[in-house]
């Protein structure tokens, strides 16, 4: 009886994570949806770059004010140098910390 039991409460448990683990997957497809929607694509008029990867070529975007080069086979996202940290650091100051670089920026 008490084995029962335990089975019981060790399947409760692999139910709840597996719940846990859909929540959370939807949190982050929900997420990368939003993200996707800021890419924006952008006309160049320069010959085809291509990929340093792969034989594609690559697009041109704007993400938060930053070109970015994605390529169209593999889908690899390329940046120019600090433009990384400069996005993860934008986006991760939120709504007030961007209110107030445009503050700052009218200041100077």
């Amino acid at each position: 009886m008490a084995d029962e039991k335990d089975r019981f409460g060790d399947t409760m448990r692999l139910v709840e994570r597996a719940k846990e683990d859909i929540y959370f997957a939807e949190q982050d497809r929900q997420v990368l949806e939003k993200l996707r929607s800021q890419l924006r694509k952008v006309e160049t008029s320069n010959a085809p770059r291509h990929c340093p990867k792969c034989p594609g070529n690559l697009e041109a975007y704007t993400f938060e004010g930053y070109a970015l080069d994605r390529c169209q086979e593999c889908g690899g996202v390329w940046l120019d140098k600090g433009e990384l940290e400069a996005i993860v650091k934008k986006i991760s100051r939120g709504p007030l910390g961007g209110w107030l670089d445009t503050l700052t920026e009218k200041i100077k």
